[in-house]
Formats: structure tokens, sequence, C-alpha cells
């Protein structure tokens, strides 16, 4: 009986760990998206590693599957620039993965400018943990204007 009550606090020990730690990835995630409504290029470096790798997936026009390599320097330089319309991204359907010091986190998204739809896809990050601190070091997403199941309460 003692080894059962054992067994079961530690399950519920760890279960608590993995919901608090999850809970700091998507804190991180989340900030990434804030800052870009934000116009904050200072929050959203906050979140990465210094030279994270970034890329885009998505089939072009003659339908060939295509990977470009990001330019992340460019990327905050855009997101801090000052712009009268709001970039907002909302995220659903997250998934998060960790194991150890690595964590992986797949979302769906949807692009906006203000309230005008731009693109979909999904947003996969890879983070790692360095003291005691998560932080994004390689992000790639995938983009296209249809075929975009985006749930109502998403929609601006």
């Amino acid at each position: 009986m003692k080894k059962i009550l054992i067994l079961c606090l530690l399950a519920c020990s760890f279960t608590g760990f993995a919901q608090n730690e999850k809970a700091e990835i998507m804190k991180v995630i989340n900030q990434v998206f804030e800052a870009m409504r934000s116009s904050d290029s200072t929050m959203l470096k906050k979140s990465f590693v210094e030279n994270p790798n970034t890329f885009t997936a998505f089939i072009n026009q003659e339908g060939e599957s295509i990977l470009r390599a990001g330019d992340f320097k460019r990327f905050v330089s855009a997101v801090g620039q000052p712009k009268e319309q709001v970039w907002n991204e909302p995220i659903w359907n997250e998934k998060v993965e960790i194991d150890g010091n690595l964590a992986s986190v797949w979302v769906d998204y949807a692009f906006y400018v203000d309230d005008q739809f731009s693109h979909c896809g999904v947003d996969a990050f890879h983070l790692i943990k360095q003291e005691g601190a998560w932080k994004i070091f390689h992000l790639v997403d995938t983009r296209r204007r249809s075929d975009c199941e985006i749930p109502d309460d998403i929609k601006p």
C-alpha cells in the first residue's frame, strides 16, 4: 500500500512539473506574438537565443516544395518598425513536447494585418532551456492562403 501511495505522489508531482514547464514554454511563445502585435523588437529578441535559425516551408505556384531560410535580424527589424497596422497572429491547437532541456511546440496560426486575413499555417518551434530559461533556437513556419480552418473564436 505504501508503494502505491509513493508511486501516486511521484506521478502527481511529475505531472505538476510538466504542466509548469509547458506553461513556461508557452509564455515564451506567446511573448513572440505579443511583440509582433506591439512592434516591440526588444521583447521579441528576449524569446530567442542569439542567432536562431528560421525557415519558411511552402508550395510555390508551380507546385514545388520550397524551404526558404529566413533572416532573423530582418525579422526583428520588421517587427520593431513603427507601423500604422497591427500584425496579429493568433494561435491555437498547441502541442508541447519536452525532454529534459529540449522542447518542441507546434501551433496552428492565422496571420492578420489589422483585421485583414493574410495567410495561415503552422509554426514549429524548438526551444532549449539554459540557465533556467527557455529560449527559441529554431523556428519554421508554413504559409498558405487557402484551406485554412480557423476557429471562429480566433477570427477578429
